[in-house]
């Protein structure tokens, strides 16, 4: 260490602990004395600046003696103990005198009051001297050296402002001590604030400082001292500071040789602490590995270590699972290979926390964990979109024992808390670096879920908007039977209870009022199998009725399978009367008839009776296309499309032109509009027109996302490019031109190459021209149409699926039959030629998500 420029401590090599120190000044020459801060509790006394020149000379040293072998030699010893002498760069004393060297750069003066004539050395320095006076260098400068006094800040008014003012970039810093071996005190460059630095996610043994005043040692708390110490004090380093909790700055410290925090977690100096490892931005999953190596190695404070698991088995230890349910942001349920169910904790992590819970909690309304603590469902979500349903690799950390109840802690059973990979991957976010989620300065997102389960009113009034809807999108929250089922409809943020139609499922036990109602047989197996096929899995329902109690009745698919219908075919139903005016009936008597002749579960005493022939009389209905001429404006990229009606086209013309003239006649003032979302508007396009817009989204006055009404396409403008829409030229006046259509009879590609290739064949076909089209059927979102070119009068959707682009979407409505056939034989020939999706021939039967398709 250098303490000024002409005093260092030496030390030598460790054997067995950190060597002793030895300060040494330089004999016959003086520098000038760095700042000292006054010390605390006394007002009157002041900080005592850099003398000029004082920090060039210490610099000076330290860039050409830290870290570097020196030899020294004694000439006097005082009575106090203090040793003056000359000082050589090397092994010996033919190196660098660093006393000259200093001298000669003018950054130190010479004694001149204690030399002696016949000493060649001290002449030496002399002669050295008036060589850098001649030369004007250093202090012998013209000016006095003002310049070089530092402005030297000992504390920071607002910390966390300061560590937020930096972004979490690196910046330049000198090691001016280490207290202990995860505590360094920094002097930040250029401005020269000192500060105290906190490594984050670490914490070495420290210094204990007893009631007399001395200071006693945790164990190894000197060894990482000496660690710390010998690698950063005094070096140039680049600090990363990430954060300031309760006034305390934490950070990582960047140098060539290593990161400081993983080199001591590896060598058994440090110990993972969970609260700063969140902050950390270099990869906390690095500073887990080093701490488990150091552990495996039972070095230092882990000496005595004794794994939690040590007590498993491998095969309990590690091993392979599907997540079958999260249930919330760091626990999940997952089904080993065994057909065990087990509920596994993420290790070093915490789900989101209400803060003032009890304070905050609204008496006359039902706490909800889920909805009301800010972030827990976007927590969930991720974790349920990423992994429900998938495979994982678990790897046990450890198992927290049960604990009773607290005074404020409530009662925990044992855990097992383990790390969680997918496709060899441990993805670990730097969402505090990037300002994501519970870090995030946003507003916190409130989620208002309207739970309308057994309201009756409520239900009534929302069953003829489900029934409108066709199929609407819903993910299955709960599972209270095989038939049973609690689902949040995310487009209506609302939970309902849904009961599948068209069959009749073992019920399973109930608490009724007259006692336990007693399971019935295989109800327990329906159960699980729902469980394992849609819970927690994104759905679409079709709402047909509701029952008494505000239970809403219809049937549900997910990935194409009609889930009353797979319960059927795996003899865990049976049909219900009520099917009979259903699409799927003939479907599900015969999975019911085969699973009778089989006696198969719920039909294994069955014994059949004879039963009266039913004939079923039906009308065949033809197809009858009735094409009409449309503009296409806009494509997007599920293979949704805006198109004009070209009858009106003429209308919408008039509007336009009358619509400018009246605001070239009278602008809007820049600015005056506040957009809303929901209103209706008028928006300046990028070709410098105005058109008739709705207000989507409000992210700011920068950020607003408008609907073209009449085009169909999208964009985020400054609400000073909007204005208020005249009533003139409002919606009633005309209806909004662009209608959303999609593709009849093709599914759209999953993969995201294959549907982007579809888009652009789409776009380079019938974008911005006149077509023909018929609509064939209604949809959840949207009417599917067919679409034929303007001149050849050629099927598009037809032309997509003989390409080989897309694959076809089969229908089972009886007028459609002859246009699906007709499908199904060009998708033949496009497979049987291998063409773009089919090239490597039929994937379907794989039965795997990852070639773009869902079977």
């Amino acid at each position: 260490m250098v303490l000024s420029g002409c005093a260092i401590i030496v030390r030598g090599q460790p054997r067995g602990g950190p060597p002793p120190e030895r300060q040494i000044n330089l004999s016959n020459i003086r520098a000038g004395a760095l700042a000292r801060r006054a010390a605390q509790g006394q007002p009157d006394v002041k900080d005592t600046p850099d003398e000029p020149w004082a920090f060039q000379a210490r610099e000076f040293l330290r860039k050409k003696l830290i870290g570097k072998e020196v030899c020294f030699n004694v000439e006097i010893k005082t009575a106090l103990g203090r040793e003056y002498g000359m000082v050589y760069l090397g092994k010996d004393t033919t190196g660098e005198n660093i006393a000259e060297s200093l001298v000669n750069e003018g950054l130190a003066t010479v004694r001149r009051e204690g030399i002696r004539g016949n000493n060649p050395e001290q002449a030496r320095l002399c002669e050295l001297e008036d060589q850098a006076k001649a030369s004007k260098k250093g202090m012998w400068s013209e000016g006095g050296g003002t310049h070089t006094i530092r402005d030297l800040k000992y504390t920071i008014e607002n910390p966390r402002n300061f560590v937020d003012s930096l972004h979490q970039k690196p910046i330049n810093a000198i090691i001016e001590h280490v207290r202990d071996g995860s505590v360094v005190r920094a002097l930040l460059l250029p401005d020269y604030y000192l500060v105290t630095v906190m490594l984050s996610g670490i914490k070495c043994p420290t210094f204990k400082r007893e009631a007399d005043g001395t200071e006693s040692p945790e164990p190894f708390a000197a060894e990482a001292k000496f660690f710390t110490e010998s690698r950063l004090l005094q070096r140039d380093v680049q600090i990363i500071l990430e954060s300031c909790p309760n006034q305390i700055i934490l950070g990582t410290i960047l140098h060539p040789n290593g990161n400081i925090t993983e080199l001591l977690l590896k060598e058994g100096f440090a110990r993972c602490v969970d609260w700063s490892m969140a902050v950390y931005t270099q990869g906390a999953e690095k500073l887990r590995a080093a701490e488990r190596s150091a552990k495996e190695r039972k070095i230092r404070i882990w000496k005595d270590y004794v794994a939690p698991t040590a007590n498993l088995d491998q095969k309990d230890r590690q091993f392979v699972a599907k997540v079958m349910q999260v249930v919330n942001a760091d626990a999940m349920v997952v089904k080993l290979n065994s057909g065990e169910y087990k509920t596994i904790h993420l290790s070093s992590i915490r789900p989101p926390k209400n803060e003032g819970e009890e304070k905050n909690k609204d008496k006359d309304k039902r706490f909800r964990p889920l909805y009301d603590i800010p972030y827990m469902f976007e927590a969930r979500e991720f974790l349920r979109k990423k992994l429900i349903g998938k495979k994982v690799n678990v790897t046990v950390d450890y198992i927290r024992a049960a604990t009773g109840p607290g005074e404020s802690t409530p009662a925990f059973s044992e855990r097992t808390c383990a790390t969680v990979t997918i496709g060899g991957i441990y993805k670990c976010s730097s969402a505090i670096k990037n300002g994501k989620g519970l870090h995030s300065k946003k507003e916190v997102p409130i989620h208002r879920v309207a739970d309308i389960s057994g309201e009756t009113q409520k239900a009534k009034q929302f069953l003829p908007f489900l029934q409108r809807a066709g199929r609407s999108e819903a993910v299955v929250e709960h599972v209270f039977s095989g038939s049973r089922l609690k689902l949040y409809m995310p487009k209506e943020t609302c939970l309902i209870t849904f009961l599948l139609a068209g069959i009749e499922c073992p019920r399973s036990a109930r608490n009724m009022p007259g006692g336990m109602q007693v399971a019935e047989p295989f109800s327990d197996q329906a159960m699980l199998f729902t469980k394992e096929l849609v819970l927690q899995r994104e759905v679409e329902v079709e709402v047909e009725s509701m029952d008494k109690a505000g239970n809403f009745i219809g049937w549900l698919h997910i990935e194409g399978v009609n889930l009353s219908v797979a319960l059927v075919e795996n003899a865990l139903s049976k049909v219900h009367f009520t099917a009979e005016r259903s699409p799927y009936y003939k479907t599900l008597v015969s999975a019911e008839e085969q699973c009778r002749q089989r006696k198969e579960k719920i039909w294994a005493n069955y014994e059949e009776k004879p039963v009266e022939e039913v004939v079923h009389l039906s009308e065949e209905k033809e197809r009858v296309p009735n094409y009409r001429p449309v503009f296409v404006t806009e494509i997007s990229d599920n293979l949704h499309f805006y198109a004009q009606d070209v009858e009106t086209g003429a209308q919408l013309e008039t509007l336009m032109e009358t619509m400018r003239a009246e605001i070239a006649a009278h602008p809007p003032v820049e600015g005056s509009y506040s957009a809303r979302r929901g209103d209706y508007c008028l928006a300046k396009f990028a070709d410098g027109e105005w058109y008739r817009a709705r207000v989507e989204k409000v992210e700011s006055p920068a950020k607003v996302h408008v609907f073209y009404i009449d085009y169909g396409n999208r964009e985020v403008v400054p609400s000073t490019r909007l204005a208020a829409m005249p009533p003139a030229f409002g919606t009633r006046t005309l209806p909004a031109q662009a209608t959303e259509y999609t593709f009849a009879f093709i599914q759209v590609p999953l993969d995201e190459d294959a549907r982007a290739d579809v888009v652009d064949c789409i776009v380079r076909d019938i974008q911005n021209t006149q077509c023909m089209m018929n609509i064939e059927y209604s949809g959840a979102s949207c009417p599917h149409v067919s679409i034929q070119f303007g001149d050849t009068k050629e099927d598009v959707g037809l032309g997509l699926v003989k390409e080989g682009l897309v694959m076809v979407d089969v229908r089972k409505e009886k007028h459609l039959q002859k246009i699906v056939t007709e499908y199904l034989n060009s998708q033949e020939s496009a497979k049987s030629a291998r063409l773009n999706i089919w090239r490597y021939g039929d994937f379907r039967a794989d039965d795997a998500d990852e070639f773009g398709y869902r079977r």
